[in-house]
C-alpha cells in the first residue's frame, strides 16, 4: 500500500494528491503530519517539503506535480498523447506559479500593508492568471474538464487553486475573483460535483 504524507489539512498540494489516489481507486495510507511533527521529519524528505509518495520497492517520490503525473499515467488520469500531456502539465505548473506568487503576500503581518498587497493581488496578478488559464482551457476543450468529459489530475490541481479563493479563506480577496472566467469556474464546479470527490469529502 503506498503512503502519501502531507500536513493535516484538506487543501493545497497534499489534497490534490489524495484526491487523485482516491479517484483512481488506489488504497493508500494517508499520513497526516501535525505542525509539531514537521521539523523532525523535514530533513528526511527529498527536498525538505511535502507531499511525498512512498511506494514499496520503489522508494519515495516528491513534488506534487511529479506525484500527480505518476498517478495519472498509472491509472488513466493523464493524457497518453505526449503533446496533450504537456499541455496539462503546463496548467499544473501555472498553479505552482500561482502558489509561489501568493504565498509571500499571505505572510505579510502589518494590517495596512496586508490590505494593500491583497487588493493589488486580487486586481492584478490573479486577474492575469485567471485570464491566461481561461484562454488555455478554451483552447483545449469545451469542458467541463481540461480534457472534456473525463476528469484528469490537472483538473484536481486547478480545482484546489480556484477553491482556495472561492472558499473565502483569503481575506481581502473577493470570493468571486475568478467569476469572469466561466471555464475555470465551471471546472471548479464540475470537480466539486464529481461523485468521487463528493464521496471523499463525505467519507
Amino acid at each position: 500500500m503506498p503512503k502519501l504524507t502531507y500536513f493535516d489539512f484538506p487543501a493545497s498540494r497534499g489534497e490534490e494528491c489524495r484526491l487523485a489516489l482516491y479517484i483512481a481507486g488506489v488504497a493508500f495510507e494517508d499520513e497526516r503530519l501535525k505542525g509539531d511533527d514537521w521539523p523532525a521529519r523535514k530533513e528526511q524528505t527529498p527536498y525538505g517539503s511535502l507531499p511525498t509518495l512512498e511506494v514499496e520497492g520503489r522508494g519515495v517520490l516528491a513534488q506534487s506535480n511529479a506525484i500527480l503525473v505518476y498517478i495519472g499515467r498509472e491509472h488513466g488520469l493523464h493524457p497518453r498523447d505526449n503533446w496533450l500531456a504537456a499541455r496539462h502539465e503546463e496548467l499544473m505548473q501555472a498553479v505552482e506559479e500561482l502558489r509561489h506568487t501568493v504565498g509571500p503576500v499571505l505572510r505579510i503581518q502589518d494590517p495596512a500593508e496586508k490590505l494593500k498587497a491583497r487588493e493589488e493581488l486580487a486586481g492584478g496578478f490573479l486577474k492575469r492568471w485567471g485570464r491566461n488559464v481561461e484562454r488555455r482551457l478554451q483552447e483545449l476543450s469545451a469542458g467541463p474538464f481540461v480534457a472534456g468529459d473525463a476528469i484528469h489530475v490537472a483538473d484536481l490541481k486547478l480545482y484546489l487553486a480556484a477553491r482556495w479563493f472561492s472558499s473565502g479563506v483569503v481575506d481581502h480577496v473577493p470570493r468571486d475573483v475568478f467569476a469572469e472566467f466561466p471555464r475555470l469556474v465551471g471546472l471548479e464546479r464540475a470537480v466539486a460535483d464529481h461523485p468521487k470527490v463528493v464521496a471523499w469529502r463525505n467519507r
